[in-house]
């Protein structure tokens, strides 16, 4: 089978290694199924980002949505980045992680009115809006409030982002943003809406994008709007590109951040405002691992199952989406391969993290890292069929610290008992 080394997961004698941490060692103590994460590739691939923009004026905003555990966020918040939060349970948990408000901005399709009042008072950076109701709500709310809320409008510049349909986000069909001829009738009402003050142009064009030139298409579809907007004499302080850079899971063929911005970079010297990006899944995703043991190792009908402790509401993503996430033993041995299935203990049919998978024969209570799981896993796991939500643990270098404890029966109930 085919086997992953990287600098944050490796394999010495046999054994794999988060950094300098044998992963045996981390389920002996947290058991199984069990998150563990990089903190050397958080730092690194932050670090390496901002460095291929050095040569333009531009703010990091880390999408808090593909992993917001507080230990994560701070971990972002150290290293000097933004934030980019999708509701008030976000911003809830980044404030609690010590964020600055004014290094926050709120995005989302449909936030609640609670959502927006919120986000004014705190006062946040932003909050970007992706509907005409939706601005003249922030108006509302914020005259109500005596404030003047500092709104971007997120524009959808019809660009396929050649990705999954379900992470989509900008072409016209998609439920996001408006399109580039609404939005310049929006920007024009400035002068109508005195407690909105339109400070950028935001745009979101997908998830999971692993060619440049998408990106190339809507900068430069966006570009003539900026100018447009302002030849209409509104001065936008921010142009704003949103994530979405595609990770290797597998096979892709993925883009360097730094071809990233050699080809970027002309068009945002042109632009000549503050450029934002919203990057979420490019700093976490190959930053962690799920751990699980094998259950039972199955064989119906000469095809080859291993029954895990994980399941869907652990890793939701290929089952929703058919996603791949690659997999190999956490200690190496000398066997043969098997072509199985690897499916948890969830009364689904649709219950399975691979489907016809090479890996190593092995037995019961031996234990799989399912990787690339740092981000878009546990923020997306559930408590289906009474499940407790797996731990998740940090590894910084020789040491480890766990920074979500398992949940126990106690925190399945919540207040339900005070009810009987």
């Amino acid at each position: 089978m085919k086997l992953i080394n990287t600098p944050y997961f490796k394999y010495k004698e046999s054994q794999l290694y988060c950094e300098e941490v044998p992963v045996s060692e981390i389920v002996r103590k947290a058991g199984s199924p069990v998150y563990i994460y990089s903190k050397k590739y958080f730092t690194e691939r932050y670090n390496e980002f901002n460095a291929a923009f050095s040569e333009v004026n531009h703010k990091i905003f880390y999408a808090v949505k593909s992993n917001f555990n507080l230990n994560v966020i701070n971990t972002f918040n150290s290293l000097g980045s933004c934030f980019d939060v999708n509701s008030g349970g976000e911003l809830y948990r980044a404030l609690k992680a010590g964020v600055n408000p004014g290094k926050i901005i709120l995005t989302g399709v449909g936030k609640s009115e609670s959502e927006i009042k919120e986000g004014l008072e705190k006062n946040l950076l932003m909050i970007k809006a992706e509907s005409e109701e939706e601005i003249y709500l922030i108006n509302e709310i914020a005259a109500q409030m005596n404030k003047v809320a500092e709104v971007a409008i997120r524009v959808n510049p019809d660009v396929d982002a050649l990705t999954h349909p379900y992470i989509s986000t900008g072409l016209a069909e998609n439920k996001f943003g408006v399109s580039p001829k609404e939005a310049l009738r929006l920007y024009k009402k400035q002068d109508e809406l005195s407690n909105v003050k339109f400070t950028g142009i935001d745009m979101h064009i997908g998830s999971q994008i692993t060619q440049i030139q998408p990106y190339f298409d809507a900068v430069t579809k966006l570009s003539d709007l900026f100018f447009e907007v302002k030849k209409s004499g509104i001065n936008l302080s921010h142009f704003d590109i949103g994530g979405g850079m595609g990770v290797k899971y597998n096979d892709e063929d993925v883009f360097e951040i730094t071809q990233y911005a050699d080809k970027l970079i002309p068009l945002f010297k042109k632009i000549g405002c503050e450029i934002f990006f919203e990057p979420g899944r490019y700093f976490t995703a190959n930053a962690g691992i799920l751990v699980s043991k094998i259950q039972y190792v199955k064989l119906n009908n000469n095809k080859y199952f291993y029954i895990v402790d994980a399941a869907f509401n652990d890793l939701m993503r290929p089952s929703l989406y058919g996603a791949y996430h690659h997999i190999q033993p956490v200690v190496m041995k000398d066997t043969e391969d098997i072509k199985v299935d690897v499916v948890g203990p969830i009364c689904e049919s649709g219950d399975f993290l691979a489907k016809k998978r090479i890996i190593s024969k092995m037995e019961r209570n031996e234990y799989l890292a399912i990787l690339s799981a740092g981000s878009y896993g546990m923020v997306m796991s559930s408590n289906y069929n009474a499940r407790r939500r797996a731990p998740e643990i940090m590894v910084d270098g020789d040491s480890y610290k766990v920074i979500r404890s398992r949940e126990t029966y106690d925190h399945l109930l919540y207040d339900e008992e005070k009810y009987l």
